[in-house]
C-alpha cells in the first residue's frame, strides 16, 4: 500500500480523497493555485505544493508541475479526482513512465473510452446499442449544419473531450447548430485543450441513468447499481439519486451487464461510470463512459456501504476487488443535491465572493463508512449505512473565498433514507438547516424541485427543469404549503424577544417593556405591495420557548429550544418537527426579520397595530431606472464587447460576453436602441451590476 499520495485537484473532491487516505493511514500532498492558498484542501493535507497562477491552464492542468510536485514530496501515486486531468490519457501515461501510480484506469482504457468519438465506435463494435449520429471529427460550422440536417433536428453538439456539461449544446435549427458548434469548440478548447466536436440525435423525453463499475488488475469487473441523474439544468446535473425510481430490476441487470462487458473490453481497472440515455419504454442507449470518479458517487456509497475512493486506491496498489457481483448489497435510498454558488433568481448566474456564514446541517453520515453518532470518528466498513444519515462533502469553509476561476459547486448535500419518500423528507429538512451567507446559492431552487409533484412521483426526464422553469426561477415558483406558518413563526420570535426584554434590569417605573398579545406581521414586498396580517399570541407565563399563535382561523402551537440569536431554529409546530432560518435585520431594513423555510423566503416586520397603521401611510420609494444600461449580472471577466458608440442595436442582439466559473455568459440587448457609451473594456474584471454599455435616452 502507498505511504503517500498526491491529489491533483482542488475543492470538495480533494477533501474527499484526503478523508479516505487519512482513514487508510496514507499521507497526503495537496496542490494549489495562488487563488487557493487558503483553501480547505490545503489545510487538510499533510503537505501542500504551489502550482502557479489562478487560471487552471497555468496550474491544475500543467502535468509537468504535478509530476514535479509528486517527485519532490515523495508521493508514490497521484489521485486525479474528477475534471482537470482525470481523463487525460497523456497524463496517465506520463505518470506511469515516471514511476508514479495513477489512481485511475490505465492510459489505454482512457484512450479507448475517455474520447467520446472513439468510445462510441468501440461500443458499436462490441454490439452495444448507440444513438444515431456522426462520430468523426467535424471541421466547420457549415459541415455541422449539413450533418445536423441529415440526422434530423433536434441534435446534440458535443465536444469529444467534454464533460460536466461544458462543450455541449442542443440545436433545433440551422442557426442554433452553427452557433452551437462554434460555442462548443471554444468551451472545449478553453476547458480541455481539445476542440474536436461530434453530433448525435437528441432523444426527446430521455432519462439519464448511469451504471457505476469497478474493475481490478486481475480481470474482475462488477457493477454497483445505477444512479438516476435526469434532473439537469443546461446539461449540468442538479439532483442525483440511487437507485432510480424508473427502471425495473430486469433493465437494471441488463444495463449493468452491458456496462461490465464494455469495461472488460478495454481491460478497465478502477472506478468508472457508463452513462445511458433511457427511453420511456426502458429502451436504453450508450452515451459515454466517464473513466474517473463521478461527482455523484456518494449516493452509490450510501446504498452499498462501500468507499469508492478506498477501492480505487486499493485497485491501483494491485489488490483484487474485495467482493463479487453476488455480494453487492443495496439498501435504502440516497439523494444528492449539488449546492452551487449561483443566484437562482437571476437566471442562475455565478455568485462569487466571501462566505460570510457557512454552516451545513449536522453531519451523521461520513464518506468513509456507515452512519455515526454525532462527534464520533468515521470508520471503514462494507455494510450498508444506517438509515437517516446526512453527509456534506465540501471544499470551503466559513470566511473563505469563492473564486471566479473554477466550478460553481461549493458543496454536495447527501441524505440516506429508508425509501425515496423518507430520503426526500430528510433532504428538505437538511436544506432548511444549511446556512450560506455572503454569496447566493441554489438552495431555494433545490427546495422547489424536491417539492414538485412530478419529482415526488418520479415522473420526470432530463427536460424537467426546462419544461417547468422555462422562463427562469422566481420566488413565486416555491409555493409554501402553509404560508401562514412563516407569519406565525415571525410572531413567535418577536414575542420571545419581548418576553426576554421585560427581564432587563434598570428599566424606569412606568416605562418598562410591555409584551403585548396583539401584533401585525407586515410581509414586505419589493414592489411595495406589503401584506398586513393581524396575529394574536396567547399568554404563556413561565413556559420557555413556547407560544400559541393565532393567524386568522389558524392556530399554531410552536415550541422551540433554539436561542433568539440562532440562525437555524428548530422545534415543533402543532407537534410536527420543523427547521427554519431566521435572522434579525435585512440589508435594506434593520427592523425586519428574514425567515427561510422550504425554499420560501419572507422578509417581515412584527409591530403593534398602531405602528402598522402608520406604516401603511409611508410612501413607497421607487428603485432607480437602469433600463438604459446593460449591467454585469455577475462578477467575471469581460471577454468581448460586441457593440460600439453610435451603433444601432435591436432587441435580442448580442452586446457582451462575460466569462465566470469556466462558462461563457452572453448578454443581449433588452430593447432596440442606439449605443451612447461603452463603459467597460475587454479584459476588465467586473463586479455585480457594473455598467458595461449605456444606450441613448
Amino acid at each position: 500500500m502507498f505511504k503517500k499520495i498526491l491529489i491533483a485537484n482542488r475543492g470538495e473532491i480533494a477533501c474527499r480523497v484526503i478523508a479516505t487516505a487519512r482513514k487508510m493511514g496514507i499521507a497526503t500532498v495537496a496542490v494549489y493555485s495562488e487563488a487557493d492558498r487558503e483553501a480547505r484542501h490545503v489545510k487538510l493535507a499533510d503537505e501542500a505544493v504551489l502550482l502557479g497562477p489562478a487560471p487552471s491552464r497555468e496550474s491544475y492542468l500543467v502535468a509537468d508541475k504535478l509530476i514535479a510536485a509528486a517527485k519532490a514530496t515523495g508521493a508514490q501515486a497521484i489521485h486525479p479526482g474528477y475534471g482537470f486531468l482525470s481523463e487525460n490519457e497523456n497524463f496517465a501515461r506520463r505518470c506511469e513512465a515516471e514511476g508514479i501510480v495513477f489512481i485511475g484506469p490505465k492510459a489505454h482504457s482512457i484512450a479507448a473510452m475517455g474520447d467520446k468519438i472513439a468510445s462510441k465506435k468501440l461500443a458499436q463494435a462490441a454490439g452495444v446499442s448507440t444513438i444515431p449520429g456522426y462520430n468523426d471529427v467535424i471541421e466547420s460550422a457549415a459541415q455541422a449544419v449539413q450533418i445536423a440536417r441529415g440526422i434530423g433536428y433536434p441534435v446534440m453538439i458535443k465536444a469529444s473531450a467534454g464533460g460536466g456539461g461544458k462543450g455541449l449544446r442542443v440545436a433545433y435549427s440551422d442557426q442554433e447548430a452553427q452557433e452551437g458548434f462554434v460555442a462548443c469548440q471554444n468551451e472545449a478548447r478553453n476547458s480541455f485543450g481539445d476542440d474536436r466536436v461530434f453530433i448525435e440525435k437528441f432523444v426527446q423525453e430521455p432519462r439519464h441513468i448511469e451504471i457505476q463499475v469497478l474493475g481490478d488488475a486481475h480481470g474482475h469487473v462488477i457493477y454497483l447499481g445505477e444512479r438516476e441523474c435526469s434532473i439537469q439544468r443546461r446539461h449540468q446535473k442538479v439532483i442525483e439519486e440511487a437507485p432510480s425510481p424508473f427502471i425495473s430490476e430486469a433493465t437494471r441487470r441488463a444495463m449493468g451487464e452491458q456496462a461490465v462487458a464494455l469495461a472488460q473490453a478495454v481491460q478497465y481497472q478502477s472506478a468508472g461510470t457508463v452513462e445511458f440515455v433511457v427511453g420511456k419504454e426502458q429502451d436504453f442507449y450508450f452515451l459515454e463512459m466517464n473513466t474517473r470518479l463521478q461527482v455523484e458517487h456518494p449516493v452509490t456509497e450510501c446504498i452499498t456501504g462501500l468507499d469508492l475512493v478506498e477501492l480505487m486506491i486499493r485497485v491501483a496498489a494491485g489488490e483484487p476487488l474485495p467482493l463479487t457481483q453476488a455480494q453487492v448489497q443495496r439498501q435504502g435510498w440516497a439523494i444528492e443535491c449539488r449546492i452551487n454558488a449561483e443566484d437562482p433568481f437571476r437566471n442562475f448566474l455565478p455568485s462569487t465572493g466571501r462566505l460570510v456564514r457557512f454552516t451545513p446541517p449536522e453531519q451523521t453520515l461520513f464518506a468513509a463508512g456507515p452512519a455515526q453518532t454525532a462527534g464520533s470518528e468515521p470508520t471503514a466498513g462494507q455494510e450498508p449505512a444506517a438509515f437517516g444519515g446526512v453527509r456534506v462533502d465540501t471544499g470551503v469553509f466559513e470566511g473563505g473565498e469563492i473564486p471566479m476561476h473554477y466550478d460553481s459547486m461549493i458543496a454536495k448535500l447527501i441524505v440516506h433514507g429508508r425509501d425515496r419518500a423518507d430520503a426526500i423528507a430528510r433532504m428538505r429538512e437538511a436544506l432548511n438547516g444549511f446556512v450560506i451567507r455572503g454569496i447566493s446559492s441554489n438552495i431555494p431552487f433545490q427546495s422547489a424541485l424536491l417539492a414538485h409533484p412530478d419529482f415526488v412521483s418520479g415522473q420526470f426526464n432530463t427536460g424537467f427543469i426546462a419544461q417547468h422553469y422555462a422562463h427562469g426561477f422566481r420566488a413565486e415558483d416555491v409555493p409554501h404549503p402553509d404560508p401562514d406558518f412563516l407569519v406565525a413563526l415571525a410572531a413567535f420570535v418577536r414575542r420571545k424577544s419581548r418576553e426576554r426584554a421585560t427581564g432587563i434590569s434598570g428599566q424606569l417605573p412606568g416605562y418598562g417593556v410591555k409584551v403585548g398579545q396583539d401584533y401585525v406581521v407586515i410581509s414586505l414586498a419589493a414592489d411595495g405591495a406589503h401584506r398586513y396580517t393581524p396575529v394574536h399570541v396567547d399568554e404563556c407565563v413561565g413556559e420557555t420557548g413556547y407560544a400559541s399563535v393565532h393567524v386568522g382561523p389558524q392556530h399554531y402551537q410552536i415550541h422551540s429550544p433554539s436561542r433568539l440569536n440562532d440562525i437555524v431554529v428548530s422545534g415543533q409546530c402543532n407537534r410536527q418537527p420543523f427547521t427554519a432560518q431566521i435572522e434579525r435585520g435585512a440589508p435594506n431594513n434593520p427592523l425586519a426579520l428574514v425567515l427561510q423555510h422550504n425554499g420560501t423566503r419572507l422578509q417581515a416586520m412584527v409591530v403593534s397595530p398602531r405602528m402598522a397603521e402608520l406604516h401603511r401611510l409611508m410612501p413607497f420609494k421607487q428603485p432607480p431606472d437602469m433600463s438604459r444600461f446593460v449591467l454585469s449580472p455577475m462578477p467575471g471577466l469581460l471577454v468581448d464587447v460586441a457593440v460600439q458608440p453610435g451603433q444601432k442595436v435591436q432587441a435580442g442582439e448580442r452586446v457582451a460576453v462575460i466569462e465566470a466559473m469556466k462558462m461563457e455568459n452572453v448578454l443581449f440587448a433588452a430593447a432596440d436602441g442606439v449605443v451612447a457609451k461603452v463603459l467597460a473594456a475587454k479584459g476588465e474584471s467586473l463586479v455585480v451590476d457594473q455598467p458595461i454599455v449605456e444606450f441613448e435616452k
